[in-house]
């Protein structure tokens, strides 16, 4: 397979963004998947995301999961927008996605249950906490990010 120095260029530009962004961790879960050469649109998405752009986030989140419908990363991230455009029942149907595909991706765990927070579902929130429990402990960030949004409920 021939791959072009520009594809070369824009994944090593890509996964270096990714690498340094301070949001990365914090928007994806522990990592977020580099883009590959073929998904510039999850790359494109990740950056709306990190510029709160949701609508442009969404477009390219969308084209990303059209070309990779088994990356768990690109449904939690697009749950993780539509959340913020309180889109709830959007979020929760791509972040069951990213669970079937992944049902220990701890991002996912924790952004499902801060929508529920967010909808008044303590119970559900709570089994999300538990399964973060159980997947990485109670000193992991996605289950301590988790746990001060349930008691701030």
């Amino acid at each position: 397979m021939k791959v072009s120095m520009h594809t070369l260029l824009l994944f090593g530009a890509v996964a270096a963004a990714l690498a340094v962004s301070p949001l990365a961790t914090a928007v994806a879960g522990a990592e977020p998947a580099p883009a590959t050469a073929t998904n510039a649109d999850y790359a494109l998405g990740f950056q709306a995301v990190q510029a709160k752009d949701w609508d442009r986030a969404v477009q390219h989140l969308e084209n990303a999961a059209r070309a990779e419908p088994r990356n768990a990363d690109v449904q939690n991230l697009l749950g993780f927008t539509f959340r913020n455009q309180k889109k709830y029942e959007l979020a929760f149907t791509h972040y069951r996605q990213a669970l079937t595909l992944d049902p220990d991706h701890r991002g996912a765990h924790e952004y499902i249950g801060e929508a529920y927070v967010l909808t008044g579902n303590s119970a559900k929130a709570t089994e999300h906490l538990v399964a973060l429990l159980r997947i990485c402990g109670k000193n992991c960030e996605e289950y301590q990010d988790l746990a001060r949004a349930i008691a701030k409920r």
